[in-house]
């Protein structure tokens, strides 16, 4: 997917240019070997206008579904003032799990666990990542990328509505959201049909995304 001119001129750090080389290395070496490499990133503007593109409409019916189950009892939806500072923490706390649920999951599936697991901060685009450096199978790869949407977004929506904990639904419509930029990548994955004996994934270390092996 085509990035933008920031991303293209985004200098790197030298931990990222580490990655980056280790990537590439691992890369030529499955090559070499006789797989095909194929590129599955995704740009981060694109990657945020389709997380508001899919999480708006997922929001609203969330919306619909707390005011449904709660007109009937004794619930606030309006902010008070902790609450609205309690909200922008959280917030930012949520953020940061979303990548250690990444980082969490993936290393359950990797040779060597968490030493496997790295993380990063594009201050351009205000935003961390977490980046597995080993190669992962498709089942895999798909549920590091997805866990966080489940975890913080979609669990905690389901719990608010039920509880009536308006804080906790705007909390979860914000991770839901957040992560608009895995369901396009997944969706990028679903979408390529191979029909190859080996086939594994390799996350990108410095781009949303990586790449696909197969032979």
């Amino acid at each position: 997917m085509v990035k933008d001119e920031k991303e293209k001129k985004r200098q790197l750090t030298e931990a990222e240019k580490r990655r980056l080389a280790h990537y590439e290395k691992i890369s030529e070496e499955y090559q070499a070997k006789g797989y095909k490499r194929t590129e599955l990133t995704v740009g981060i503007v694109a990657a945020n206008i389709f997380a508001i593109l899919y999480g708006i409409p997922l929001s609203i019916l969330g919306f619909i579904l707390f005011f449904m189950y709660n007109m009937d009892r004794n619930v606030s939806f309006s902010w008070e003032f902790p609450e609205l500072i309690m909200f922008i923490v959280l917030m930012f706390v949520l953020v940061v799990v979303h990548e250690l649920v990444h980082g969490i999951t993936w290393s359950l599936f990797t040779e060597h666990h968490w030493k496997d697991i790295e993380f990063g901060f594009m201050k351009e685009y205000m935003t961390p990542y977490c980046t597995c450096a080993c190669p992962l199978s498709r089942g895999h790869y798909i549920i590091g990328t997805v866990m966080p949407l489940i975890l913080l977004g979609l669990i905690p929506m389901a719990a608010a509505i039920l509880a009536g904990s308006y804080l906790w639904l705007w909390l979860s419509v914000v991770m839901t959201i957040s992560a608009g930029g895995d369901i396009l990548i997944i969706i990028n994955i679903l979408k390529h049909k191979s029909n190859a004996e080996e086939v594994f994934y390799i996350d990108h270390p410095t781009q949303a995304g990586g790449a696909i092996f197969e032979k």
